[in-house]
């Protein structure tokens, strides 16, 4: 169902043929080439936003297109057209012929229809609820945060849903395709009290339709309800929060979205690009010690629905479930089909791209630690005074260095195995393999952030899940106002 159904909406509709495409890479496949690929997209998206009671936008787009690459060496030809018809196919294809002008003849392989396991359904989102049943699910946003305290005086939010259909087929005998939803609500909470102000933000998404917001959760609530009411939480929490301490303290990170951290300094620095270039703080390190022996980290593009979640990768490679760190020894490296190739090992199933526009590098998919033994309460009562980060609003790495900088959006302050109150403006400053060694206990309750999280790459954005379990790191350097 899902190839006729992409060969439908891609191939037939614009009078491509499966033939079509194996008479361009055999084409291409007459210049001395290492590979080469097709990859073809088409993608729908939709969002609504609101704005203080507002509906400011409704906006649909089709994006679609064909990207071609061959690789010779380390040399690459790209040629993309934001048509998908025989004649940009073409066009493009002598284009990448022109930038390989090697004449040697080399034989491709035969091509095989590869059946791979989904991890999402197929359904498209933005057929799922009329416009106004959208509409609604924004409305009720402002509602349910408005009601949650008077002191909150404005609310946006922003809905969005993308039913993406790729094709890819390569001259290693890869044909393969896949069909992707999404869909995702942003919420930003503004609450005031006596001319102080505090912003809340949550957010939630899934590879499903809008019907997800009206599912309920463990706790009775629809995720449209939870979603909001956290955001509306956090906004109320920070107008009461008491300066951040400054120095360094033992930390405990909360599990789900602080997961975070984990992804940007730590696997960031495992993605093949910068190893094989020897630009990350990780580089040559595999079998060596770079976390605690309590670390098991993974990267996973195999959990269902999840964002980051993939049936192939944008090469057509399966997704999988890759083993990166156990018991803290560096195991493997995120690898697309280049990056593996110059580096002499195979793809993990992580080359990902933004769309046809542009070439698929070393990604992450859902990136997390694995849970350990210590329940929540005994980590929080083995802290004589520290910090609990439980939320993240943003940070930044450098990936030479594995030095962080991350700010959090819910934290509090401990004192003798207690939480006292709720402190804002925390900062944690760090090295990704320092804290990473100073992890001393894990808890038993690992879990996905929420599912709203794009992860930036030379200027191509993608959806990703990050998570983890609650951790704690014996002493961290934290910069606060107090």
């Amino acid at each position: 169902m899902n190839f006729n159904t992409v060969t439908n909406n891609i191939l037939l509709k614009n009078n491509i043929s499966i033939e079509d495409i194996f008479s361009v890479l055999s084409d291409l496949s007459k210049k001395t080439i290492d590979y080469s690929d097709i990859y073809f997209q088409s993608k729908l998206h939709e969002s609504w936003i609101l704005e203080n009671k507002i509906i400011k936008n409704g906006i649909y787009n089709i994006d679609m297109g064909i990207g071609l690459r061959a690789i010779y060496n380390q040399m690459t030809g790209f040629a993309y057209t934001n048509q998908i018809n025989l004649t940009g196919l073409k066009k493009i294809t002598y284009l990448v012929k022109n930038i390989l002008k090697n004449k040697e003849y080399k034989n491709n392989k035969n091509f095989i229809y590869s059946t791979n396991k989904s991890f999402y359904g197929f359904d498209n989102p933005l057929n799922s609820l009329t416009n106004q049943e959208k509409i609604n699910i924004l409305s009720q946003v402002d509602q349910i945060a408005r009601r949650y305290d008077s002191r909150i005086v404005q609310v946006n939010a922003c809905l969005s849903g993308t039913y993406e259909n790729i094709l890819v087929a390569s001259t290693d005998g890869v044909l393969a395709t896949d069909i992707r939803p999404l869909v995702s609500l942003s919420i930003y909470v503004l609450s005031e009290d006596h001319g102080k102000r505090e912003v809340g933000t949550n957010g939630g998404g899934i590879r499903s339709t809008y019907q997800y917001f009206f599912k309920k959760n463990k706790n009775g609530y629809s995720n449209l309800e939870y979603l909001t009411k956290e955001a509306a939480r956090m906004s109320i929490l920070n107008l009461s929060a008491n300066k951040a301490p400054s120095g360094s303290f033992p930390v405990i990170l909360g599990s789900g979205f602080p997961g975070v951290l984990l992804h940007e300094a730590v696997g960031h620095g495992l993605e093949g690009d910068f190893n094989r270039k020897n630009l990350s703080v990780y580089s040559n390190k595999i079998n060596q010690k770079v976390a605690s022996n309590l670390c098991t980290i993974v990267d996973d593009g195999t959990k269902k629905y999840l964002n980051g979640s993939i049936s192939i990768d944008d090469e057509g490679t399966p997704g999988k479930y890759n083993i990166l760190v156990k018991n803290g020894i560096l195991k493997k490296y995120l690898q697309d089909k280049f990056n593996a190739y110059l580096m002499n090992t195979i793809s993990t199933g992580n080359g990902r791209r933004e769309s046809y526009a542009y070439l698929p590098l070393p990604r992450m998919t859902n990136t997390y630690m694995l849970s350990g033994k210590s329940t929540v309460l005994e980590i929080i009562e083995s802290v004589d005074y520290g910090i609990y980060a439980v939320n993240f609003s943003g940070g930044q790495v450098n990936i030479t260095s594995g030095e962080f900088v991350f700010s959090t959006s819910e934290a509090y302050l401990i004192k003798k195995g207690k939480i006292i109150y709720p402190i804002k403006e925390v900062t944690l400053i760090g090295s990704g393999i320092e804290i990473m060694n100073k992890v001393s206990m894990v808890g038993n309750d690992l879990k996905m952030d929420n599912g709203i999280g794009i992860c930036s790459k030379d200027g191509q954005d993608i959806s990703v899940s990050v998570g983890q379990p609650t951790i704690k790191i014996d002493s961290l350097t934290i910069g606060g106002t107090d």
